[in-house]
């Protein structure tokens, strides 16, 4: 059983996806946490711009981490791409579209007003860049082109994330993911013609 700081964590991120960061308040956080309002100071003295940088930060490791399960389970990189992609899309049906990332709602909220919350939501996004330009790498791909489909398949997912929940369709995710693992599979098909040639 969770103990109440996660339980306050689980339920700010879940009301954070579904209803971003001005949208969510404290006394709905702990009645879904089923905590005492009281404990959300107790382990979160700064109140909600703190609550929201732990959620941020946890909610970002934990997207990262089934990432790399996923490509750790999948037949090759290209598979790992759509598996994640449809994976996303399927969760978005099957909650109505109202269960997007965390990480990216908020990011569009605080951009320009709070400048705590946008440092770990970058902090997040390049941790995501990094891991997968670093499985990029492993099969191949040069360090800078590595870093630059990271980087478009990080923006390709929050992108379809608000792509799907707008038209409350699947298919702007899963488009994305077929697209780039295309890409992604090109380019390793160049590595191999590259390593066989030299």
């Amino acid at each position: 059983m969770l103990g109440t700081r996660e339980r306050i964590l689980t339920s700010t991120g879940e009301l954070f996806r579904r209803q971003g960061y001005n949208g969510t308040a404290l006394k709905q956080v702990t009645a879904l946490a089923d905590a005492p309002f009281g404990s959300l100071y107790h382990h979160f003295p700064g109140g909600k711009e703190e609550l929201a940088e732990a959620v941020i930060k946890s909610s970002g490791q934990a997207y990262q981490t089934l990432f790399e399960l996923i490509e750790d389970a999948a037949v090759d990189p290209g598979s790992a791409v759509t598996d994640f992609f449809d994976g996303a899309a399927a969760v978005l049906e099957q909650t109505g579209y109202v269960d997007a990332c965390p990480i990216g709602t908020v990011a569009l909220e605080v951009a320009s007003t709070n400048d705590r919350l946008r440092q770990a939501t970058a902090e997040v996004f390049a941790s995501w860049v990094d891991t997968a330009a670093r499985r990029l790498a492993s099969h191949g791909v040069a360090p800078a082109r590595s870093i630059e489909l990271a980087t478009l398949l990080v923006a390709a997912v929050e992108g379809g994330f608000m792509l799907s929940r707008a038209a409350r369709s699947p298919e702007p995710m899963r488009a994305s993911g077929r697209l780039l693992r295309e890409l992604v599979e090109s380019e390793l098909a160049t590595v191999r013609t590259v390593t066989t040639t030299t």
